[in-house]
């Protein structure tokens, strides 16, 4: 697959245009910061943006493009703690040969032991994950710690790449993206400042967990030097990690803890894998 042909920049330009037709964007600081940054191979070209809005506390883009051997893209959209809105999050991840796919609207509660979040939020939203069934397939194996973060419209998928594909997943992406804008208009905030609190906490545990597993950090690592890496991870894609709450990974997830107090860095420690999806078309969990 000839790479040139291919780009995640309409994707991006799409959320930001769909976005400004319901809402008032600003630049935030971290745009400024990292915009500008050349990736170590003189060949990748990275474009990142961040934004937020009266309702968003942060919509940002790191889309990294080497037309010879690969194109990433990393979107997320983050409500302010006093919604309890889903979290939109894209993942892509092409080769000439591959396209690794994680997009979602991930849940600020875990929907398996949530089941009022679970119906106020994707009930009316599960013909989208049966719409991309068969051309976005699921990618296999998908551990149970993983699993807690992402929704029962989840498109989890590993396939080969084409235009095709990138078709598909752009017409995926709309529509995911447009539900989630939904969601947010529809949002009405929180009064109660305990319930503001919580669903502060709830995205400091998602931010901390996706920081400390984020699968792109060894690229962005081989591509900006660990140090610029780092503050990629903390200081833009997750931003809030740092500022949200004073919970570290470990409080959040203490199985990870080795004898000497440090993290293990397994990518998986407890809980079974799923071959395949583990909800139904009614986003019941089936797989127990």
């Amino acid at each position: 697959m000839d790479l040139s042909t291919l780009s995640y920049q309409k994707f991006v330009q799409f959320a930001l245009e769909q976005t400004k037709l319901r809402t008032t964007l600003t630049p935030l600081p971290s745009q400024e910061k990292f915009k500008s940054l050349k990736a170590n191979d003189n060949k990748s070209v990275l474009n990142a943006i961040s934004f937020c809005a009266p309702k968003i506390r942060l919509l940002r883009s790191l889309t990294i493009e080497d037309s010879q051997s690969m194109l990433v893209l990393d979107f997320a959209a983050f409500s302010k703690p006093e919604y309890d809105a889903p979290i939109f999050c894209a993942n892509a991840f092409t080769t000439p040969s591959r396209s690794i796919v994680v997009l979602d609207l991930n849940p600020l509660y875990d929907v398996t032991i949530h089941p009022d979040y679970k119906e106020k939020y994707y009930k009316k939203l599960m013909p989208l994950s049966e719409k991309y069934s068969e051309l976005l397939p699921w990618g296999g194996k998908l551990t149970s710690e993983s699993l807690k973060f992402f929704s029962p419209i989840v498109i989890w998928t590993t396939v080969a790449s084409s235009q095709l594909v990138h078709d598909v997943l752009f017409s995926a992406f709309v529509d995911y993206f447009k539900a989630w804008l939904e969601l947010i208009d529809e949002a009405t905030d929180e009064k109660d400042e305990s319930l503001v609190l919580l669903n502060r906490e709830a995205q400091h545990k998602y931010l901390t967990w996706r920081a400390e597993k984020d699968p792109g950090y060894s690229i962005l690592k081989k591509l900006f030097g660990e140090t610029l890496a780092k503050d990629l991870v903390r200081q833009f894609l997750f931003d809030g990690v740092d500022s949200l709450g004073s919970k570290t990974f470990l409080d959040y997830f203490p199985e990870y803890r080795l004898e000497n107090g440090t993290v293990n860095k397994k990518r998986s420690m407890v809980g079974k894998s799923y071959e395949t999806r583990p909800w139904n078309s009614a986003g019941e969990f089936i797989a127990d």
